[in-house]
């Protein structure tokens, strides 16, 4: 399958990029804005990909044409910028095209960070609302801590969670994040649940800030 990571240049994009690349066959575009530094960070995935002996071709391109030659694209941008950057690829997707939100609002004041709940009820939704008939969003990916996603040599040992409301879409998804080694995925499901997990990760940004040794906090549920 072939997945484009839009802000594949950011920190989570950046883990799931090479994650999916070092464990699975699946075909990896990074989107930027700026197509000349979504090419450059490409090129840094596939040396460091090079440097563990897994050779493979990892291509940048601005996100609409990511997105226009992907099955999957993950919207791995700021929270604020995931309905502009919807509206943005809405003519490069086709149905059947499976969009993925994993971002959080937060705001952060003198006690730490909290859930900014948007007026759509979730940044999920946001995705889900802008998002062309036809093309279905799944939220995932909303509580990993990126840079222990980002170091290959981190076992994961962590669960994400699902939701979405196309039974299709999330089991494509499914199998897409069962795929990196150490990432268990359950089901929390449908969109109207998405609030509840995404405000999960300002709680473990709080945890981990307060807590020595805890910075790549993650969940998992037993």
């Amino acid at each position: 399958m072939r997945i484009a990571l839009l802000g594949g240049t950011g920190d989570i994009g950046e883990g799931l990029a090479l994650r999916w690349a070092f464990h699975t066959n699946h075909e990896v575009l990074v989107g930027s804005r700026d197509p000349e530094r979504a090419r450059t960070k490409a090129e840094e995935y596939e040396t460091e990909l090079d440097s563990r002996g897994v050779e493979v071709s990892i291509k940048g391109f601005e996100n609409g044409m990511a997105a226009d030659r992907a099955d999957v694209i993950v919207l791995a941008v700021p929270p604020y910028h995931v309905a502009d950057t919807v509206e943005a690829i809405a003519e490069r997707l086709d149905d059947g095209d499976v969009l993925v939100s994993p971002a959080t609002g937060m705001k952060r004041d003198e006690d730490g960070f909290h859930y900014h709940r948007p007026s759509a009820g979730s940044v999920t939704q946001l995705a889900a609302d802008a998002a062309p008939e036809g093309v279905p969003v799944v939220g995932a990916f909303h509580n990993l801590a990126a840079g222990r996603l980002a170091d290959l040599d981190a076992e994961l040992g962590v669960d994400t969670l699902l939701v979405g409301d196309d039974e299709d879409a999330k089991e494509t998804v499914r199998l897409l994040a069962e795929g990196i080694e150490g990432l268990r995925v359950l089901d929390a499901g449908g969109l109207a649940n998405a609030p509840e997990i995404e405000a999960i990760t300002p709680l473990l940004i709080n945890v981990a800030m307060n807590n020595e040794g805890m910075h790549d906090l993650g969940v998992r549920f037993v």
